[in-house]
């Protein structure tokens, strides 16, 4: 029996055969068209390859016209003669109105003609170079970022005894998560006896996938100082200090990162841990605390990573308890921006967080704002750090510097290293200057067990800054006068007014000598300033070391008149009668120190194994901090001589401050030279302000300064720093120094207060200005280095920008399709895209990207700012777009992530291919037998062992029970993972056939169901970070379901989709104006992946969603479009015993 195919055209087909039909599940059919020319032949139906004429298979029955208006789909069959003739139309320029042509002479090669079968394989020269140029340059980016422009490791190790006692009674009377997570206190083995708790509390907040046990560094620490030192110190303990009671929480690897909702439940944990820590010292049975003392109603709170943000989510949430928390210090914390954007709760829970510190502290009056007692240190590890872009660890856009700061490791004075994300909790530079900080905070003789909010600011700018800041507060104009100094009248030790003091030994006189400089007069022509340099230590009052200065007053001794108010006497007067006596005030509390740079220095920290290094003493004051005062006296106290160095002089502004105005990119051409002449002043400053983006990396060179007569003093000291946010960094003995900064960074929000033109990286130099001699400075961009920059700031841009490539390609795919009936192979349509419609999306994007990044004149409104329609001065959202600056200089960095995404989607498609094809291999050996038998055959030898058939209700059953599990206890990112896999399965099944039945319909199919593969694991990435996190909660054995991530229909088209493309269907041709739909909406992903993708990354998946869901209706419906409803995605089956032959 004969049967006509019924989506042909032909009345007069009388094909004996039909075409083959997958055996199983899914089932693939191989649609062609029918020549009127064709003639019936044989075929050998027991071999496994088909030698016959596409001509002789017809197509199965379907609703739908497979036929285009003017081609056949069989790219195998003969054509007429007139169709053999022609040639396809020459492709067209694509400049100016040209752009549209060329585009349809592209569709256009593929009508009126059948042309060969291309493999998939296939690459053109032009695909070839663009992706070998994109993936050599990934590949320049990331061997850049391993190997040059690298911070030096200088963290020693720290070692401990810890203990850690489980607080069993916080339990789910006190919480609904105390099966979940757990609280324990920390103790020091040897030295905390017992779990009574005895001082003030700490809570420590691990971070993403963090222990509890990170707390013991720190908490060891604090421990034995308080042992070692502080109980041993009556004015500490007089001042409130107390040993610390480090309270941690075991969140079992919570992966807070990745999922809103697990962040929300930690910090209403712990707002009921803080309830329950300050109830602990109610009750006498486990507190050892002194009854006179008020009981705590505050926690200090140190976070680690996502914990710094979890602590800051506390005070937002309904539990909080009001005033609990006044202290937070975070350590590598990403305050500025979610680390990565594949969680829509998470954004929303980033943007509501930031919106209320940022509402808070945009209150006109303290009783208004509900976090005035509240202080915010963010600690950074800097370039080391590669988990968090330290970029992110900014809190300048969340609280003024009132309130808090942000301050780098290399800033920290006696630390100064850069620090990767988990040595900035265990290195032993760092947690014995953050440990002494918190006592220096503390005081348990007020109930919020700290001190006062302003107090607490300038400890922690004391601990945490150099003191050369501009908010850096000198003691000395606050103190009054503690040393009578007593010098002979003839004393000649009085230096003349502008000469400057050089001592290179100390102990000349056994007695003592005190050199005094005149300090000029305020209202000088020039500004200027007091400095001093030495390698030994500054004396307090009292102390009998080797140095002392002091700023000192004449003090008139009258009648009668006592000394005794003086803690501290110096009489260098000796024997004689007449004297002079000067009233001083101590200036060692406003040392600042800076690491020794010597001949053999190589770091500015000392190593492990390395002995360490005193560190210079540096002062710093302007003429208007001590003009009331009238010498600077520096006093050599030591008895017996020593080689050693003093520096001291008045410089003028003038001369020691400059501002280089260079463009970047005169600068990336020439580069900037300098010359600091041989009469300059110790210190000198040169502020460039072009250098503030943290894209960029430099090279410094120093010329060797030539010392003729003497030798040197000291090397060469180099500081380079930034004034916002507190980012310091010391190059000691430098020669050459790799520069690099964290200043304005992509995607990061602007500060509150806008920054000035003239704020940029600053060089500060100390060198020795006994030398007379020149030095030659020389700056220059590092082009390879900054490429290394470009990783951390750039690494999220993976998971968006290369749909806008995929997008483009299948919007390709689908115009040809829809126009000529061929589904051109991924690298196919890739290849025309690069000839057009990628190169004019990059070009559009570009100058898009120089259109908002010029700031739009003030009263105006900037059409590109419509999502912050406030009148806040500061759009805190200005960096959201595109490539995530607004800097017109790097308008290249669209174009080239562009090339590298071409790269980078170019090895997706050819992995996928060899997974594949690899598959299909496997499946054949598996299968031993040909990928399509006679339907006789298979009558005889009974169902085939691989492949099995899916019935239509197994396949709908399937669906609806995987969407019941989505809406109860999965995730939807689960059943995607599940549509992935059952589209790879269906992917190499199609291949297996196209391999085998080569004809135009199996390459369509083949084509079609491997681009919505590459489209869905382009996809994947956005999902897997929250199946990460539901697979974790499990394995922890917490088996509440997720409040969020449960929308069926976040997941029912590609479940739908997927199901549909396993019953072999191909898409049909949509030739109603609807087909622009599927152009229209393919173009509008890859301009969102583009502009919007890296911070809302979240929202491709809906919108392929949406994609997977206009497919579903184009499978659903016929070319007169009536709609036949779901049930006919499933066909496909009922007729399968009448089908003749199936592979």
């Amino acid at each position: 029996m004969r049967r006509h195919s019924s989506g042909s055209s032909q009345d007069g087909d009388t094909s004996p055969v039909e075409a083959p039909h997958v055996s199983s599940s899914p089932r693939l059919l191989a649609v062609d068209a029918n020549s009127p020319t064709q003639s019936p032949a044989g075929l050998d139906r027991r071999r496994s390859t088909d030698k016959r004429s596409a001509s002789t298979r017809s197509r199965r029955s379907s609703n739908v016209n497979w036929m285009p208006s003017d081609a056949r789909d069989g790219l195998l069959e003969k054509l007429p003669s007139a169709a053999l003739t022609t040639s396809p139309p020459p492709l067209l320029p694509a400049n100016g109105g040209q752009a549209k042509e060329m585009e349809k002479a592209q569709e256009s090669r593929f009508v009126g003609r059948r042309p060969r079968l291309r493999s998939p394989w296939a690459i053109t020269f032009s695909t070839l170079v663009a992706s070998i140029l994109g993936i050599g340059f990934l590949a320049a980016v990331l061997h850049s970022s391993v190997t040059r422009q690298l911070d030096s490791k200088g963290c020693r190790m720290s070692y401990m005894r810890p203990g850690y006692a489980r607080l069993d009674d916080f339990d789910t009377e006190h919480t609904r998560f105390a099966s979940k997570y757990s609280l324990y206190l920390y103790r020091e083995q040897g030295i905390d006896h017992g779990s009574k708790v005895k001082g003030i509390p700490i809570l420590f907040i691990p971070g993403n996938a963090g222990s509890y046990k990170q707390v013991r560094p720190i908490a060891a620490e604090a421990a034995n100082y308080f042992h070692d030192v502080l109980q041993h110190d009556e004015q500490a303990v007089k001042a409130g200090v107390r040993s610390l009671d480090f309270f941690t929480v075991d969140f079992n690897e919570d992966i807070t990162a990745f999922h809103g909702q697990t962040l929300l439940d930690q910090a209403e944990y712990l707002n009921e841990a803080i309830r329950y820590i300050l109830s602990l010292y109610l009750d006498p049975r486990v507190s050892d605390r002194d009854p006179d003392l008020p009981d705590p109603t505050s926690v200090i709170v140190l976070g680690h990573s996502m914990g710094g943000v979890v602590a800051r989510t506390m005070l937002i949430m309904p539990n909080y308890q009001s005033n609990s928390i006044n202290t937070i210090v975070t350590m590598s914390a990403p305050h500025a921006r979610p680390p990565v954007s594949f969680d829509g709760q998470i954004v929303k829970i980033y943007q509501d967080i930031n919106d209320y510190w940022r509402h808070a502290y945009s209150q006109q009056w303290a009783n208004n704002n509900p976090l005035w007692h509240v202080t915010l240190v963010s600690i950074a590890g800097g370039g080391l750090d590669t988990v968090v872009p330290s970029d992110y660890a900014s809190v300048e856009s969340l609280v003024p510097d009132t309130h808090g700061f942000t301050a780098f490791t290399t800033t920290i004075p006696n630390v100064w290293t850069s620090m990767d994300h988990q040595a900035i909790l265990w290195c032993d530079q760092f947690r014995k200057v953050f440990a002494r900080a918190i006592y220096d905070v503390v005081d348990v003789s007020r109930a919020t067990q700290t001190k006062p909010r302003a107090e607490r600011m300038r400890v922690f700018k004391r601990w945490f800054l150099t003191g050369m800041e501009t908010v850096a507060e000198k003691t000395v104009p606050l103190k009054d006068p503690t040393t009578l100094l007593t010098l002979e009248d003839n004393s000649n030790s009085i230096i003349a007014q502008g000469e400057r003091l050089v001592l290179r030994r100390l102990g000349a006189s056994s007695t003592g000598r005190a050199h005094l400089l005149p300090i000029p007069p305020p209202g000088s022509p020039d500004l200027k300033r007091f400095t001093l340099l030495t390698d030994q230590k500054l004396d307090n009052p009292g102390e009998n070391g080797r140095l002392e200065v002091l700023f000192c007053s004449v003090f008139p001794l009258q009648a009668g008149q006592a000394t005794t108010v003086f803690p501290s006497q110096i009489n260098l007067s000796g024997e004689t009668t007449g004297s002079t006596r000067l009233a001083c005030k101590n200036a060692a509390s406003d040392v600042i120190a800076l690491p020794a740079s010597y001949p053999t220095s190589r770091h500015p920290f000392s190593a492990e194994g390395e002995r360490e290094m005193s560190p210079f003493s540096y002062l710093q004051y302007e003429v208007d901090d001590i003009s009331e005062h009238q010498f600077v006296a520096i006093v050599d106290k030591a008895t017996t001589s020593t080689a050693c160095f003093v520096i001291a002089e008045f410089s003028d502004h003038s001369q020691s401050h400059r501002t280089t105005h260079i463009s970047l990119r005169r600068l990336l051409s020439l580069g900037m030279r300098l010359r600091l002449p041989a009469e300059r002043p110790m210190v000198t400053e040169i502020k460039v302000p072009s250098l503030q983006s943290s894209l960029l990396a430099y090279n410094l060179e120093i010329s060797n300064q030539a010392c003729k007569e003497n030798m040197e003093l000291f090397s060469p000291l180099l500081r380079q720093y930034l004034t916002e946010p507190y980012e310091s960094k010391y190059f000691v003995n430098v020669r050459h120094a790799t520069v690099s900064l964290h200043g304005v960074a992509p995607y990061v929000p602007p500060p509150l207060t806008r920054r000035s033109g003239e704020d940029g990286l600053i060089f500060q130099f100390w060198t020795d200005p006994t030398c007379n001699s020149n030095i030659e400075v020389k700056l220059t961009v590092d082009a390879m280095g900054s490429l290394g920059k470009l990783y951390m700031r750039y690494r999220t841009v993976f998971a968006a920008f290369p749909l806008l490539v995929v997008a483009l390609v299948l919007r390709k795919q689908f115009r040809i399709y829809d126009s000529a009936g061929v589904f051109v192979s991924f690298s196919e349509s890739l290849d025309m895209c690069l000839r057009q419609s990628i190169p004019l999306m990059l070009a559009s994007l570009t100058i898009l990207s120089l259109s908002i990044g010029s700031p739009a004149p003030a009263g105006n409104a900037s059409f590109w700012h419509w999502r912050n329609s406030t009148s806040s001065i500061v759009d805190f959202h200005q960096n959201d777009l595109l490539i995530g600056t607004q800097d017109p200089f790097f308008w290249f960095l669209i174009p080239l992530i562009g090339l590298i995404c071409v790269g980078v989607c170019t090895v997706l498609n050819y992995i996928t291919l060899a997974l594949t094809h690899l598959l299909s291999a496997a499946f054949s050996l598996l299968s031993f037998r040909p990928g399509w038998i006679r339907n006789d055959d298979r009558r005889k030898t009974g169902p085939p062992p691989a492949f099995l058939s899916s019935s239509p209700r197994r396949r709908m059953i399937t669906t609806v029970v995987l969407l019941f599990l989505v809406s109860t206890f999965i995730p939807y990112q689960f059943a995607y993972l599940v549509a992935c896999l059952v589209q790879l399965t269906t992917t190499v099944r199609a291949q297996r056939i196209a391999s085998e039945l080569r004809s135009s319909a199996n390459s369509n199919f083949y084509n079609y169901v491997h681009s919505i593969l590459v489209l869905m694991l382009w996809i994947l990435p956005i999902n897997v970070p929250t199946l990460v996190v539901w697979v974790h909660n499990l394995a922890v054995q917490w088996l509440t379901p997720f409040s969020s991530h449960h929308n069926v229909l976040s997941i029912m088209p590609f479940i739908v989709l997927v199901e549909t493309l396993t019953t072999g269907k191909m898409i049909p041709r949509v030739s109603s104006r609807f087909r622009h739909f599927t152009s229209v909406l393919l173009f509008g992903i890859s301009i969102y992946a583009a502009v919007y993708g890296v911070s809302y990354a979240y929202m491709l998946h809906y919108l392929v969603n949406l994609v997977a869901a206009w497919l579903v209706v184009v499978h659903s419906t016929s070319d007169s479009w009536p709609f036949s409803g779901l049930s006919s995605l499933y066909e496909g089956n009922a007729d399968d015993r009448k089908r003749g032959k199936e592979p």
